[in-house]
């Protein structure tokens, strides 16, 4: 379907509930903290082989502590005491030789989980956009696409950050750690059980203070998230900003949402803060407990040497150091774990889908019938009541009626950018839910009053239309939309790179190509939004004759506001209130004198458009 915007806005005005009702700013949903945890090891399992060589490598770090530490010992028993000072140099060439071996096998298991942590984001990056490709469009009524970059990018980011670096330590810490504690107890079950002693204390500090922060982190992910929109939204508004003087007023929201960040991104690094300090305290005192009982077992003769109180102070710090790393971990997980339940939950969003028994269809015919049909944005609150209007093969279905009525929703519910609640519609006598969404948009062409161009070629922005047509199927159809000739007088003619929504072309050029790339989908139904509402009046009279050839065995639906353009309609549809009141061709309607006869001609008394 050759389409001219993106979702939130598709079809020109927004087709969702009316912006009163369009919250950016979302309420937090429960956290699912433990199911966000397995949908990342789920990811994670995918790449079970680097998984396994990161343990290896942490396993050989492990043995080579271990081994380290205890010739430290040994040292001091057997050459440091005697003065063996050839033997003391021997064994520094030992155990410079197992610490390249450490070296070595530490760079390659950063490497492999560096790797693995990549391919595991982008995977997850992957699903997300896909997903968001496939949510209904009143999803994007009520998130803001900076809200959505955010999770694309801030909190993607962030789970990239805690598996590259965080399941490094995990995996090394949980080895050395019990490797640590094995050797810990066979070198002294006696002053083993003296330092676990205090081990319980950090963890039931680290579970009570993870406890607390993680709600400030959840929070800071989404004042991140909402910043990101009201930036976005901001930048794309700047010249309504100005033109009304509110730079003050977008100062002061800014600010508001920057205090509210701010806020809880403080009380999150704060108390999370704490645990450093309080680990470090910890660990001191049960090194000098552990160097206290080992020097007075020396004393007591109860089989007890120097190098083993040494060794085993080294041991010591070696089991405490990766605890005290995975606990200073908590900021980054819990940031972390924060995103992954946004990005999840995106992804859990039940997606647009095709009725079991809907079938793809290769071409519609064009007589389409919308019988009774009823539909609202928002519960009770009615947009189409009881709709009933049809349009046969190569009709022109003029809609009118005042701002609001309820004509672009009709467009909506045709493409299926919303489903009804009522009633029924009908695409060549098949029921539209029988057709698969894909095959119903592909065979509807839509022009929108304000186009939406991506920075790209002019070439591609026309190509999006039929992206398997050739240079010159998309340059005949510029030149049927009266495109070609600005087109060629761009500095790289049909090569030029639009910048950010066509900024650098003017209304009424970017309104040319989106007509062109309507013309080059060679769709059987077209739908044009008041087309050339933003063409100067010589450049309309231009297009008006194309669009003429182009609607030519089209069944054709116009939205209209200047009813000048429509008279020549085979019928005029008027809708007011949500309700079909008036049908019939200009000339009848105007005889009638009813609701469309007023509005005619209140138009060209004042002037003004619907």
């Amino acid at each position: 379907m050759a389409v001219a915007n993106l979702p939130g806005n598709i079809i020109g005005r927004p087709p969702g509930p009316p912006p009163n009702e369009r919250f950016f700013r979302q309420k937090a949903k429960p956290r699912n903290t433990r199911r966000a945890v397995q949908r990342l090891l789920n990811y994670l399992a995918k790449k079970k082989l680097a998984l396994g060589l990161v343990f290896v490598c942490a396993a050989v770090s492990t043995l080579i502590a271990i081994l380290g530490t205890r010739l430290n010992g040994y040292t001091v028993d057997h050459f440091i005491k005697t003065g063996d000072i050839r033997g003391l140099g021997s064994i520094c060439l030992v155990m410079l030789a197992i610490y390249g071996v450490n070296v070595f096998s530490t760079y390659a298991q950063n490497i492999l989980m560096i790797s693995t942590a990549q391919k595991t984001a982008a995977d997850i990056r992957r699903d997300l956009f896909a997903n968001l490709q496939q949510l209904p469009l009143r999803y994007f009524d009520t998130h803001s696409s900076g809200d959505l970059m955010s999770r694309l990018t801030n909190d993607v980011d962030n789970i990239n950050l805690v598996l590259s670096q965080g399941v490094v330590q995990l995996f090394s810490g949980i080895v050395m750690i019990v490797g640590m504690l094995i050797a810990m107890l066979l070198l002294s079950p006696l002053l083993t059980l003296i330092a676990l002693a205090t081990t319980p204390l950090m963890f039931i500090g680290t579970r009570f203070i993870a406890g607390k922060t993680q709600p400030y982190f959840t929070a800071q992910q989404q004042e991140l998230g909402q910043m990101n929109g009201f930036i976005e939204e901001t930048l794309s508004g700047q010249k309504v900003v100005k033109l009304f003087s509110h730079e003050k007023k977008a100062q002061q929201e800014f600010s508001e949402i920057n205090q509210r960040l701010t806020q809880s991104a403080a009380m999150a690094q704060g108390l999370s803060g704490v645990m450093g300090p309080i680990n470090n305290v910890t660990n001191n005192l049960t090194y000098l407990v552990i160097a206290v009982c080992g020097g007075i077992f020396i004393v007591k003769g109860m089989n007890m040497t120097a190098g083993i109180v040494f060794s085993f102070l080294l041991y010591m710090r070696n089991f405490t150091r990766p605890i005290n790393e995975i606990l200073n971990l908590l900021n980054t997980v819990q940031a972390a774990l924060a995103g992954a339940e946004r990005v999840f939950e995106v992804i859990d969003e039940e997606k647009e889908h095709d009725r079991p028994d809907a079938q793809a269809i290769s071409h519609i015919t064009g007589n389409i019938s919308i019988d009774h049909v009823g539909f609202s944005y928002i519960s009770d609150k009615p947009v189409l009541k009881d709709a009933v209007l049809s349009a046969m093969k190569g009709q022109t279905v003029a809609i009118v009626g005042p701002t609001g009525a309820g004509k672009t929703t009709i467009i909506n519910l045709l493409t299926q950018f919303y489903d009804f609640d009522s009633g029924r519609i009908w695409i060549d006598g098949m029921e539209i839910h029988r057709i698969t969404l894909r095959s119903l948009r592909e065979n509807i062409s839509v022009v929108l009053q304000d186009p939406f161009l991506f920075s790209e070629t002019v070439r591609e922005n026309i190509r999006y239309g039929r992206l398997d047509a050739t240079d010159d199927e998309v340059e005949e159809a510029a030149k049927k939309a009266q495109a070609h000739e600005f087109i060629l007088q761009l500095p790289q003619g049909y090569d030029t790179i639009l910048t950010d929504n066509g900024g650098n072309l003017s209304e009424g050029q970017r309104q040319l190509l989106s007509i062109a790339r309507a013309i080059l989908a060679q769709s059987s139904v077209l739908i044009l939004d008041e087309a050339t509402s933003s063409i100067d009046t010589r450049t309309e009279v231009l297009i008006q004759n194309a669009l003429l050839t182009l609607m030519q065995g089209k069944t054709c639906f116009v939205i209209a506001h200047r009813l000048s353009t429509i008279k020549n309609a085979d019928k005029i549809v008027v809708i007011d209130d949500g309700r079909v009141v008036e049908t019939g061709t200009h000339s009848e309607l105007i005889a009638r004198n009813g609701f469309y006869a007023g509005l005619y001609n209140s138009q060209f008394t004042t002037g003004m458009a619907l």
